[in-house]
């Protein structure tokens, strides 16, 4: 498999399969393409004509979307990547799809940063996001998740889904609370992530209008 993406600092749809395929143990070869530059969508041209990242390669097949990408790694190892109970494997692939579609002003307020710890101005529309995703992993956590750290205990797609959303709670030191809190906590702390953020912090590029907030 070959998954292309943009800068890890900043990408959060080439967050997610990346975890997802590194979280895994599924290996794969991995191309940059730096995101805000002159070249940007003639380079991805080269590999899918939507203009956009993350793309998935595997032989024949070219996936453009990142929870096309998931699912498409879940079928391609035996359904492993989503729960085996359908209640849970239901709510699973509905809270993925909330992720993918929704939550618009806690992309545009906190946009993902990885290196960064900031503090931002968090106005009505974000804190009502913030509590839907709380409420989310509070609901999953107990109902499905008894069994092991993640959402549905096992880890699934909905983890790589909303990694990125942990990743903004961390920049922008978003205070949690309850299961949430150690949700987070566990996706922060384990070695994808701390991968992740060596990664973030080799890249020297600059997307100056994901630079938000003040130094905390």
């Amino acid at each position: 498999m070959h998954l292309i993406g943009g800068n890890l600092n900043y990408s959060s749809w080439t967050l997610r399969p990346w975890y997802l395929l590194t979280e895994a143990g599924i290996p794969f070869e991995w191309t940059r393409i730096l995101l805000d530059t002159p070249n940007f969508k003639s380079e991805v041209a080269q590999f899918a004509p939507n203009g956009r990242v993350p793309i998935l390669i595997d032989g024949a097949i070219t996936l453009w979307e990142s929870l096309a990408i998931c699912e498409y790694v879940n079928e391609r190892h035996n359904g492993k990547l989503l729960p085996e109970n359908s209640e849970a494997r239901a709510l699973a692939r509905a809270i993925s799809s909330e992720m993918h579609a929704g939550f618009s002003a806690l992309r545009a307020g906190l946009p993902v940063n990885i290196r960064a710890r900031r503090t931002v101005s968090i106005d009505a529309p974000i804190q009502r996001d913030i509590q839907r995703v709380t409420e989310l992993w509070s609901d999953a956590k107990t109902r499905f998740g008894s069994s092991g750290p993640w959402l549905f205990g096992a880890f699934s797609i909905a983890d790589a889904m909303y990694m990125p959303v942990v990743s903004r709670f961390h920049t922008y030191g978003v205070p949690l609370s309850g299961p949430a809190h150690d949700y987070a906590q566990h996706v922060l702390t384990t070695d994808s992530y701390q991968k992740l953020e060596r990664l973030a912090a080799a890249e020297t590029e600059i997307v100056e209008q994901d630079e938000v907030g003040t130094p905390r």
